[in-house]
């Protein structure tokens, strides 16, 4: 996974990239109506239920905006909400209380719905030992956002992006000329380049997670689109030699059945590239 301080950078990088997206040089419909001097306070108004996520963020985009801005929140990252519920308030300068306005609900909205949806899988799969993880499926350029949410709702992250992590898809090992092959040549690979990176390798079938338990140093397998009793079968087949995780088109509804099989975690690209936004609005008071 990538570092704190990897993580802090991303953060940065889409703040101010969205403030240069959406500003531009300069929000000219507070500029024309709004003296500079004016003040004003806001509340950020919950307008459904779900897990809301993103204030902190939050905290950082009225920060970056105007650092005289103060906040007042009212409820807390990871939190459950209802209609009606009053997420923070945030006072100042009112032209940049609506300059940050836009950035802050489009960035809470989606965050939300992600933490909402992450929630509702991790409630599913109490009593396990199942833990849902999410995918590189995200919006690109807000990939830290999303994975954020994950996090907020409960989820893990699997590999943030191509660099901190090997993954063996059915492609590499297509190209490499089989399981083996693209194994040796991948901890080669990782010798001569003095990297210290976890290996995944994903399976189609039960003849693939034999291949693969034949070579050394795997993290975890990949158990990709099986059904139930095969899923078990791969699992007993390991049996503890490396980390096990299901994937392919896994719901809400067929999750407990593939934790009930025994695999160590569920990836989902539905967490973050299948959501509606959480409804919620910037109101002045």
């Amino acid at each position: 996974m990538i570092s704190a301080t990897q993580f802090e950078k991303e953060i940065e990088l889409i703040i101010s990239n969205a403030i240069r997206e959406d500003v531009g040089d300069g929000d000219h419909s507070s500029l024309a109506c709004i003296p500079e001097d004016a003040t004003g306070k806001a509340k950020l108004l919950v307008k459904e239920e779900g897990v809301i996520a993103g204030v902190e963020f939050a905290r950082r985009v009225f920060h970056a905006v105007d650092p005289e801005l103060t906040l007042d929140v009212e409820i807390q990252d990871g939190e459950k909400v209802k209609k009606g519920d009053i997420v923070l308030y945030v006072a100042g300068s009112s032209r940049s209380i609506l300059k940050a306005e836009r950035l802050v609900l489009n960035s809470m909205q989606r965050m939300s719905a992600i933490a909402t949806k992450t929630a509702k899988f991790v409630d599913i799969l109490k009593g396990t030992k199942t833990q849902i993880l999410d995918t590189r499926k995200t919006t690109p350029g807000i990939r830290a956002l999303e994975k954020w949410a994950v996090k907020i709702g409960g989820g893990e992250n699997h590999r943030f992006a191509l660099y901190d992590m090997i993954m063996l898809k059915d492609n590499h090992i297509d190209f490499a000329g089989g399981i083996t092959k693209a194994i040796e040549k991948t901890q080669r690979y990782l010798k001569e380049k003095n990297l210290d990176l976890k290996i995944i390798v994903e399976a189609r079938n039960l003849q693939e997670i034999k291949e693969i338990l034949e070579s050394e140093g795997v993290y975890r397998i990949l158990i990709d689109n099986f059904n139930y009793d095969d899923t078990r079968k791969a699992v007993k087949l390991i049996n503890g030699t490396c980390l096990t995780e299901s994937s392919g088109g896994i719901t809400l509804e067929t999750a407990p059945k593939y934790a009930d099989c025994g695999v160590d975690y569920i990836s989902s690209g539905s967490l973050t590239h299948s959501v509606h936004n959480m409804d919620l609005s910037l109101k002045a008071v």
